[in-house]
């Protein structure tokens, strides 16, 4: 009687993982944005020789990206939480992907200060956009997994982009390598838009079994969507908090993709392609270390209800021990020892990250993606400073006829000295207090 029941019974929906295919999409968005972030590094000093670009002159380069990528990372971000993250990103991805091929057709500094800041302009929307998609369509304990494998993909692009572009710059020259990068994106964001749909019930590969497991999502975005509370962030201990451990994060990535080859060249003498692998394992031991953070991340939610001390031991822990790498760094007369102490500071550094993620998003609220733009965009601060110093210190101290090998070291121990009170600052963020609406927050965490 059972067994006819069961047969007269309607079949459950299959059980579907539509999400780990969003997960996919976002990874290749990482994947992407650091590849054509991270060939400008390996090119300098190709660039500065044809161009005749000094290293301060090249620094200005750089930051007319980091300036536009914080300028636009906040109005992207809330873009996305009003109009939907779906049109954002692929519009985002063709713009930058047009002006990563344009930069391989500057012709001096001006026209490459233009073209790198409107390819940060592009840029500087992709994360904000990435977390509001992994707030709606992964419920609260897989989050920082979906955070740590894009951040580690992220790292991974960075990691393979060096050797790469070093071998397609002796192949064809920089300008382009330029262009062979700038077109990976139009195909990316094609596939994207026709594939991708910003809630997971609007999708139709999506089962009930999967909908009931992702749960329930903020209200999509529209024409209701509530305005930013700019004065309760502004006075959130927080934000300041949380841009600042960002701005001494950024600092030593953004050091050790833009400077690092041209310090192997010019301290240990190592080729093109040599020093594009080794700049590789650097990037490689910061995808090692998303890895193990989104894994920590997850672990620290399900073991615990404590929002604030395990995190704040985290992320303090970890940057404390990236700057005790990077103050090794000043002892290190090999390139191999000098590339294994960066290795150690950016793996460090990146075990923290997923938990940055993670309490962005716990106390962002409905602003998740302007939010995370605002507190990442706020990294920007430590890279302008980095590279307004970076040119100067390093060329003040070749023309005084000191040592090699002495030249770099008051740039890596700065960062160091920053990571330091970066790690301080993680003492202070309370992860259950909301910057949007000067309350604690309640349930699980996002």
């Amino acid at each position: 009687m059972s067994g006819k029941l069961s047969e007269s019974l309607p079949a459950s929906p299959a059980p579907t993982a539509v999400r780990y295919g969003v997960l996919l999409f976002l990874c290749s968005l990482a994947l992407l944005l650091y590849i054509d972030r991270v060939c400008i590094g390996q090119a300098a000093q190709a660039i500065c020789r044809e161009l005749k670009l000094s290293k301060t002159q090249f620094g200005f380069v750089n930051i007319a990206f980091t300036i536009a990528y914080c300028l636009f990372e906040v109005h992207t971000g809330n873009w996305g939480d009003r109009f939907g993250s779906r049109r954002v990103i692929a519009r985002i991805v063709l713009w930058w992907s047009a002006f990563t091929a344009l930069t391989g057709a500057a012709m001096g500094l001006w026209s490459l200060i233009a073209f790198r800041f409107l390819f940060g302009a592009g840029e500087a929307g992709a994360f904000p956009n990435a977390a509001r998609v992994v707030t709606r369509w992964f419920p609260p304990h897989e989050r920082g997994f979906a955070r740590g494998a894009i951040t580690t993909t992220s790292q991974l692009g960075g990691a393979i982009t060096p050797p790469l572009a070093a071998w397609l710059i002796v192949l064809a020259g920089w300008r382009w390598t330029f262009a062979i990068f700038g077109l990976l994106g139009v195909g990316w964001a094609a596939a994207f838009y026709w594939w991708f749909r910003d809630e997971p019930s609007d999708h139709s590969a999506v089962s009930p079994t999967e909908l009931a497991h992702i749960g329930s999502t903020e209200a999509a975005g529209g024409k209701g969507h509530p305005p930013i509370p700019w004065r309760l962030v502004a006075s959130s201990p927080n934000v300041w908090l949380l841009g600042t451990i960002m701005s001494v994060g950024a600092a030593l990535f953004y050091l050790l993709f833009q400077w690092f080859p041209t310090y192997l060249k010019e301290v240990h003498d190592l080729a093109e392609q040599q020093s594009g692998w080794y700049t590789g394992l650097v990037i490689g031991g910061g995808a090692a270390g998303c890895v193990a953070g989104g894994w920590l991340s997850d672990l620290v939610l399900r073991r615990t209800s404590d929002r604030r001390w395990p995190r704040r031991s985290i992320g303090c822990g970890m940057l404390g021990l990236s700057a005790f790498s990077m103050f090794c760094f000043g002892y290190c007369e090999q390139a191999w020892s000098a590339t294994l102490a960066c290795a150690i500071a950016l793996f460090c550094l990146q075990v923290s990250i997923p938990t940055w993620w993670t309490v962005v998003a716990e106390i962002s609220g409905e602003h998740g993606a302007a939010m995370f733009g605002l507190m990442n965009g706020l990294g920007g601060v430590g890279i302008l400073i980095m590279n307004l110093l970076v040119g100067p210190i390093v060329e003040a101290r070749q023309a005084s006829g000191i040592l090699k090998i002495e030249v770099w070291q008051p740039v890596f121990a700065g960062v160091a000295i920053a990571l330091s009170a970066g790690a301080i600052c993680w003492l202070g963020v309370d992860a259950t207090r909301s910057i949007v609406a000067g309350e604690r927050t309640a349930g699980r965490p996002g």
